[in-house]
């Protein structure tokens, strides 16, 4: 039960939320704002109606719209660069979690001279960082809600940043800018939130009351939803009940931790640039057959958030039929599932497995089953 819990301390979630940009910004007493955004947001619109609503609020903006998925340090410090030379006083991230976590460590570096490198890790930044306002427009990262922000180094490893000053201070929920999200981006974040919540509800490291009942809240949310969006992307109350459950998931898991999935998909990303959300997707269903063993009561009570209104014989049938569910929902998804198809080659997935093993370890540490090399081999080539 002894546990510490950190969480952002505004939300605002409704549609047309994007409408209240400027009185968030003037609330924060920033009036020269760094939009910090990818090419996409920039084409379908957002990026202008963001820029449009702050500039009438009498805000002056910039947009770096430069930012790539699993966005490399280099991006990240041609952001920060030219946000201190537009001498910002805030910093907003608008679009999928790549944008969301470069702009967090934008509005830290603006506001310290430490380098980016001395960063790496937790716990190791200086100061304040710049007012931060964060607005996704996928359902999947949650890293709207969480005090967390990886990035690719130019040795293609993926580094984490772990700070509380990351937490933004507001974070806007508007469903209407995820409705032209295309069918596979909506697969691979919605399972990528389920991921979290799985992997928060069973982690064996920082699991807590307040991270397993938002964890059940957000996988009842999802579960019931991605169907739903995939069948129809202009379901409104489904694609709120997606980001709703997003988030959720995001504050679980930054509390509790995640495990082996994303330890797996942190290689495929930054060696192959498979964005993350289809990462976790590739070995999501092998992972959590191989934890069935261990995870087994957790995953008989995580049953009835997927399989709501259904009655098991007992607790290993429960589990089952759980890891059943999430085996259909994957293979139903839409998305490549297979490494070879994604160009993933062969002679890479020892390597890789050595990567996740030692240099992953935090992660399955969390894992509810010890994992070795010989395990996590397996699985890629399960995959493959």
């Amino acid at each position: 039960m002894n546990h510490e819990f950190r969480s952002v301390p505004r939300i605002i979630c409704e549609p047309g939320a994007l409408q209240a940009l400027g009185e968030v910004f003037r609330g924060l007493g920033a009036q020269r704002v760094m939009l910090v955004c990818d090419p996409g947001i920039v084409s379908l619109g957002f990026a202008g109606q963001a820029q449009a609503v702050l500039q009438a609020s009498g805000c002056e903006v910039a947009v770096f719209d430069q930012v790539t998925p699993d966005p490399s340090s280099a991006v990240v410090e041609q952001a920060a660069s030219q946000a201190k030379a537009f001498k910002a006083q805030g910093v907003l991230g608008l679009g999928g979690g790549s944008s969301l976590d470069a702009a967090k460590l934008v509005a830290l570096l603006c506001n310290s001279e430490q380098p980016l490198e001395q960063l790496y890790g937790t716990d190791k930044a200086l100061g304040k960082r710049l007012p931060l306002v964060l607005m996704p427009t996928t359902s999947g990262t949650g890293s709207e809600v969480t005090w967390v922000s990886v990035i690719t180094d130019p040795q293609n490893k993926k580094q984490a940043v772990y700070s509380p000053q990351l937490l933004p201070d507001v974070a806007i929920l508007d469903p209407l800018l995820t409705l032209g999200l295309p069918p596979k981006v909506t697969a691979a974040t919605g399972l990528d939130a389920m991921v979290h919540a799985i992997e928060a509800y069973t982690s064996r490291t920082r699991k807590n009351p307040i991270s397993d009942g938002l964890a059940t809240a957000a996988l009842t949310l999802l579960g019931s939803n991605l169907r739903k969006v995939l069948a129809d992307g202009n379901d409104l109350q489904a694609r709120s009940a997606m980001l709703q459950g997003s988030l959720m998931a995001g504050m679980a898991f930054v509390n509790a931790s995640v495990a082996a999935i994303h330890a797996l998909a942190y290689p495929l990303g930054a060696r192959f640039h498979i964005p993350h959300g289809h990462a976790n997707a590739l070995v999501m269903a092998p992972v959590i057959r191989f934890n069935r063993p261990k995870a087994q009561r957790h995953y008989a009570e995580l049953a009835a958030c997927v399989l709501p209104g259904q009655s098991f014989e007992d607790e290993a049938s429960a589990a089952e039929a759980f890891v059943q569910a999430i085996e259909s929902l994957v293979n139903d998804s839409g998305l490549q599932l297979r490494l070879s198809e994604l160009k993933v080659d062969e002679a890479s997935l020892p390597t890789m497995a050595s990567e996740v093993v030692v240099g992953i370890r935090r992660l399955i540490d969390s894992n509810p089953r010890d994992m070795n090399e010989q395990d996590v081999e397996a699985i890629y080539r399960s995959v493959f």
